[in-house]
């Protein structure tokens, strides 16, 4: 089946079937490799990307239900400002030690600052839940995005 989509904001046409999930069209027919596999059900967030901005489990949404939504993966998220921001406190604060999950938690990150500028811990929480790093930098990660919205102290 063609599926027409819009990544990074280039089109895409590609031929999979119309359950193939939107990681394997990414990663292995597109070559968009900053989204990763992790578990396969959508329960560690190292698949994250945007759909129109959301933050969506890649691994298991199929490619055929995106329509003409654009999609943003970790290698897009860079062109916008806030991506930019989020993406240079995780370098400011060394967050990542394997890097596995970073791109995920930085996808997670920018939703949650494009839908609250200055989250509370509370909000922090809910917006991160599910993201799991098996390295524990969840206290850096918590900073970068406390450096990203201006909280920092």
């Amino acid at each position: 089946m063609a599926i027409n989509l819009d990544i990074n904001g280039k089109q895409h046409t590609v031929d999979v079937d119309d359950d193939m999930p939107l990681l394997w069209v990414l990663r292995d027919t597109l070559g968009i490799v900053g989204p990763k596999y992790g578990c396969g059900v959508g329960a560690c967030g190292a698949c994250t990307v945007h759909i129109d901005g959301q933050p969506v489990r890649s691994c298991s949404t199929p490619a055929s239900g995106v329509g003409a939504a654009k999609v943003t993966t970790i290698e897009g998220i860079g062109a916008n400002p806030l991506g930019k921001r989020v993406q240079q406190a995780w370098m400011d604060l060394d967050v990542a030690q394997c890097g596995y999950c970073q791109a995920g938690q930085i996808m997670s990150a920018t939703a949650l600052l494009a839908t609250k500028p200055k989250p509370s811990e509370a909000d922090i929480d809910a917006a991160m839940n599910g993201n799991i790093c098996r390295c524990a930098t969840y206290n850096r990660i918590r900073a970068a995005i406390k450096r990203a919205s201006g909280q920092e102290a």
